[in-house]
């Protein structure tokens, strides 16, 4: 069976959706400013990140109950072009981590199966996935820019978003929740709120 690009998997299993262009898009703008900001990661990992954030979802081609863990699956029996097999297994694992519980290595075959440095790696990126999916819960495409403002004396990441209608907040309370993995990945306490500093 031939590999796809993950732009072409997302195309023969995903609906007319433009979520997963709009996760994309938050998760690229986070991990730069994370990058930037707290922990200096590699290019690699952001195009790792980018196929994550852009196959999210495609579990819904099979059902929507446990839709994180049909994509895991999904991108594991299909494998991706322009990556290793254990990128795709990578990759695969962050998707299945962008909802739901928590990794755990004792509990999960395929996340407990990788390195120490591999589990941080799926922490981190998912960590970013999981706010970047909560904050387009509506799927309306709402933030335009994200910034984060670090205190590096007290480890605290304010990540700070700019919405695209300044009087009209959306509702960030599902990034609110899914900030956990983050917090663990990159080892930080995290705030959102909106630029106007009105902190939620």
């Amino acid at each position: 069976m031939e590999k796809l690009s993950a732009e072409d998997m997302l195309l023969k299993f995903a609906n007319a959706s433009s979520h997963p262009e709009e996760v994309r898009r938050l998760a690229m703008m986070l991990f730069d400013e994370t990058s930037l900001k707290i922990k200096d990661m590699p290019d690699r990992d952001r195009a790792i990140l980018e196929a994550a954030a852009l196959l999210h979802d495609i579990g819904y081609y099979v059902d929507s109950k446990s839709h994180n863990k049909h994509s895991r699956d999904m991108v594991i029996q299909y494998g991706l072009e322009d990556f290793t097999e254990k990128e795709t297994l990578i990759i695969a694992s962050i998707c299945r981590y962008h909802r739901g519980s928590l990794p755990d290595k004792e509990k999960h075959e395929l996340y407990g199966s990788f390195d120490k440095k591999e589990r941080k790696k799926v922490k981190r990126l998912a960590g970013i996935l999981r706010i970047s999916d909560g904050l387009d819960r509506a799927h309306l495409s709402l933030i335009k820019k994200i910034k984060i403002n670090y205190d590096e004396e007290n480890n605290i990441a304010e990540i700070i978003l700019t919405p695209n209608t300044p009087e009209f907040r959306s509702d960030i309370s599902s990034a609110i929740r899914k900030r956990d993995l983050y917090e663990i990945g990159f080892k930080c306490q995290s705030v959102l709120k909106f630029a106007d500093n009105n902190s939620l």
